[in-house]
């Protein structure tokens, strides 16, 4: 079970089932653990080959046990999202664990994916169970409908799930408007029936600034 200990710690309580995290982010634990890295972020070969191809870096431990057991990352404000059988699509950078139950995998995204610097492909996530996701402050979760499609600076994207189709086209980004743009400017439009997770800041990516 995930449960948040104030905005920046995740706590599992584990009895004997396992989760997926990213490597190096246990925290504390107590009760009996073991850790094991995941090569290829649990994929196998297929996925680990995918991940070398694209840059898409990705490195997940299995934590199995009886406990409980924290995770943080760099104080990162943590999300929890919980997956009713759908798919969740979350920058690789931004994941932070798993039940072990769910699916990791990549998927191809074009442009936007290339805008990240993190290769052509994103991380997906499915099946039954919650995912914890990790934000540059506290994210905010808008909702995308046929009557509103949503523009989005491809820095501050974490996140999408639901029925969405992206686009990435030209636009303006908030550093273009302060003048600290060197170039033609970027962003991802989402299209549909879903959710788009944002953080309230701009990572460095290329694609502001192409």
């Amino acid at each position: 079970m995930f449960r948040l200990q104030g905005s920046n710690v995740l706590a599992v309580d584990m009895t004997g089932d396992a989760v997926k995290a990213k490597n190096g982010s246990m925290v504390a634990y107590d009760g009996q653990m073991s850790f094991k890295k995941l090569t290829g972020g649990g994929e196998g070969l297929r996925g680990m080959v995918t991940r070398r191809l694209t840059g898409e870096q990705m490195t997940l431990m299995e934590v199995r046990g009886q406990g409980t057991c924290w995770f943080a990352d760099r104080a990162s404000e943590i999300n929890l999202v919980s997956l009713q059988g759908d798919k969740l699509y979350v920058e690789s950078s931004n994941l932070l664990a798993t039940d072990g139950g769910l699916r990791t995998g990549t998927t191809f995204t074009g442009l936007r994916g290339a805008s990240q610097g993190n290769g052509l492909f994103t991380t997906t996530i499915e099946g039954h169970g919650q995912a914890a996701i990790m934000s540059d402050g506290p994210a905010v979760v808008l909702r995308v409908s046929a009557q509103y499609p949503l523009i989005v600076d491809p820095g501050a994207y974490i996140a999408h799930q639901g029925n969405l189709r992206q686009t990435f086209q030209s636009g303006v980004t908030f550093r273009t408007l302060l003048g600290e743009g060197g170039g033609e400017a970027f962003q991802i439009r989402f299209e549909g029936d879903g959710l788009v997770y944002v953080q309230p800041s701009e990572r460095n990516t290329i694609a502001g600034d192409v």
